[in-house]
């Protein structure tokens, strides 16, 4: 009796604890919900990180803490979750976005070979959701990853970057940098005295450094005609005789979202006046207007800003106001589509010299978050954006670019590897300065077909897949006539008999996972092999008609099916089928090119790697009767390719 009375108090105590648990994650869930819904991304993290260390295994929890730490800045720990629910919903059922998520991270984090492929399987994946912001992205960062891979193998060496120390920089955000003369205007969230209590965060304030020859000097905070307590200041701009100051002022709805208006101050009888806030036509009530920039758009003075207004082509946009010779400003005109998009366009500065409007875009395509662009004024507008490239743009966020009133050297902010932080890398905005040539000086010439030839180096080694024995089943022949368009449209078709044969046997979670198996090598593989063909192609042709000699380097392999003698024949095959590509495409252009002697054009030259036969990796059949994993698995699929493994171009023009 008293064994039975102490085996149920025991299991009563483990109820209760098991209970009590349960009871304590969900309410860590519904705090982190709670602070998602008021853009509290830290506070999320922290209930997420909890309820994740209590249940590890609960995949909603896992994808909550991700979307909390992709939007807290902690890229490691959303890569490492948002893989881990990527892979156990393969099919995208509970969770669609996942795949887009990550990409964006695998971006953030420079991996822009694996960003893109996710981009692209999320694109293809919805391709009937025409007009979704998502599928609209995700097609333009497929752009955005290969513009990326360029920008990484051409930076521009004659610029070095320079990291303010921590006579500027804080653990905090500093941002907003613009010098005039030998004084660094900034803003900062470094003053722990007035403080936002509600929303926990410190006062933005305007401080400046001024710079001698042996660099900056601790930075100082303006007095509290510039720094108003209780609410943050920012963005300090300047007309060009320095008799005007613009700021900005905002209120913090939550964590993440302020409403701002644009004030200003004249200089008068050697003072600053007590700041002003624009009129109507410039803070336009209910929306945010911020980050004001004075420029001349030819002879015409104007007032740059960004705002959420209606009439906008997204989120924040660029704006532009004249301002009369009385001082008041004409209705603001949205800088246009070549600038603005559906997502972010911010920190506008205008080059008055160079005519051209400097800006911060998630849109454009870029190496990261935000990216410099700039947009040249002409024929009164504004033309397609120039990304500034590596090493003024990096995989995270560059904003607030300017350019000092000597012309002499110029500034941005970024959260950028490098950047102070107090608990996480990546978390805060620091300042950073470069010298620039002589504006005056004319643009260095952009060579495009080396470009052109860059682009084409990115694409190699180039792998293209092929159905078992093809082409031309059952031969010892080393020629073809199809061409590879033809065998590899053939083999796409073939997506559904592979998944009827690659799950023979399987059920429940591994039939879909063998379906997920087959997707993926028509989609990454298959599907993503001919698109690279095809790019390549493209760029080939461009490149010929600029006069390059190009030699293109090929090699075939196949997977162990069948005798060495028949598999080396099979993969000449292959490669014959690859050359009948080039021979026929666009009808024959590239026909005069191959083996051209003439110097004064473009040639193509053909060189075969020595063939062979591939060692069989474990798990791939050479049973000519196990079809399911000597034919239709993955791994075997993988096997039976040829590649370009090289390319090389000389021009005898220069």
């Amino acid at each position: 009796m008293k064994t039975r009375f102490v085996l149920y108090l025991v299991s009563c105590l483990l109820f209760l604890g098991s209970s009590l648990s349960a009871q304590n994650l969900k309410k860590l869930l519904a705090d982190g919900d709670k602070a998602i819904a008021d853009n509290d991304y830290f506070g999320a993290a922290i209930y997420y990180n909890k309820a994740i260390l209590q249940d590890s295994s609960d995949i909603t929890i896992q994808y909550k803490y991700a979307d909390a730490s992709r939007l807290n800045y902690d890229y490691a720990i959303a890569d490492h979750w948002y893989s881990k629910v990527y892979k156990a919903d393969a099919q995208g059922r509970l969770f669609p976005e996942c795949a887009f998520w990550l990409a964006s991270i695998k971006k953030t984090e420079g991996k822009y070979k694996e960003a893109k492929k996710l981009f692209d399987k999320y694109a293809k994946k919805n391709k009937k959701k025409k007009n979704d912001y998502f599928v609209l992205k995700a097609n333009q960062e497929v752009l955005a990853c290969d513009y990326a891979q360029l920008l990484t193998v051409s930076p521009d060496k004659s610029i070095s970057i320079i990291h303010l120390d921590s006579t500027v920089n804080s653990k905090v955000s500093e941002y907003a940098p613009i010098q005039m003369d030998s004084i660094l205007y900034f803003s900062s969230l470094r003053d722990t005295k007035d403080r936002d209590k509600k929303h926990n965060v410190n006062y933005n304030k305007i401080y400046t450094s001024i710079q001698d020859t042996i660099g900056f000097q601790k930075a100082n905070e303006l007095d509290t005609l510039f720094n108003k307590e209780g609410i943050h200041n920012a963005n300090t701009s300047f007309n060009t005789d320095f008799t005007k100051v613009y700021i900005t002022r905002c209120e913090q709805k939550n964590m993440q979202d302020f409403m701002c208006e644009i004030y200003s101050s004249g200089f008068k009888n050697g003072h600053w006046q007590s700041l002003q806030k624009l009129p109507s036509e410039i803070n336009m009530k209910g929306y945010t207007n911020t980050q004001p920039a004075i420029g001349f758009m030819g002879e015409q003075e104007v007032l740059f800003f960004a705002s959420n207004r209606p009439g906008g082509e997204g989120k924040l946009d660029i704006w532009h106001s004249k301002i009369n010779a009385d001082g008041s400003y004409e209705k603001p005109v949205n800088a246009g589509k070549k600038v603005n998009s559906m997502e972010d366009e911010i920190t506008p500065f205008y080059c008055n010299p160079c005519q051209e409007l400097f800006f911060s875009s998630t849109w454009h395509k870029g190496l990261g978050g935000f990216d410099i662009f700039k947009s040249e004024y002409k024929n009164n507008e504004l033309g397609e954006p120039q990304n500034l490239g590596l090493p003024i743009n990096s995989n995270y966020n560059d904003i607030y670019f300017s350019i000092n009133s000597k012309r002499t050297e110029a500034f941005i902010s970024s959260n950028r590897i490098g950047s102070y932080f107090e608990e996480k890398e990546s978390c805060c905005n620091d300042i950073y300065m470069f010298e620039i040539p002589q504006i005056n000086e004319p643009p260095k010439k952009v060579d495009s077909t080396q470009i052109f030839i860059t682009q084409m180096k990115l694409l190699v080694p180039l792998t293209l897949y092929f159905h078992n024995d093809e082409p031309d089943k059952k031969t010892l022949a080393i020629t073809t006539e199809k061409n590879y368009k033809k065998t590899y449209e053939d083999y796409s078709v073939m997506r559904e008999q592979y998944k009827k044969e690659y799950s023979k046997g399987a059920k429940d979670k591994e039939l879909e996972r063998a379906y997920n198996d087959i997707d993926n090598l028509f989609d990454d593989s298959v599907d993503a092999g001919m698109q690279d063909l095809e790019k390549f192609a493209q760029l080939l042709l461009k490149v010929l008609k600029d006069s390059e000699k190009v030699t293109i380097t090929m090699k075939g392999y196949c997977s162990p099916l069948a005798s060495t003698d028949y598999n080396v024949n099979l993969a000449k095959r292959r490669i014959s089928s690859l050359r009948n590509y080039f021979m026929e495409y666009q009808n024959g252009v590239f026909v005069k090119y191959v083996d051209n002697q003439n110097l004064a054009e473009g040639s193509i030259t053909f060189f075969n790697e020595d063939i062979g036969e591939l060692k069989a990796r474990p798990n791939v059949s050479d049973d000519y009767y196990d079809t399911k994993n000597s034919v239709y698995s993955p791994a075997a699929a993988l096997e039976r390719k040829i590649q370009i493994i090289a390319i090389s171009t000389f021009s005898s023009n220069k």
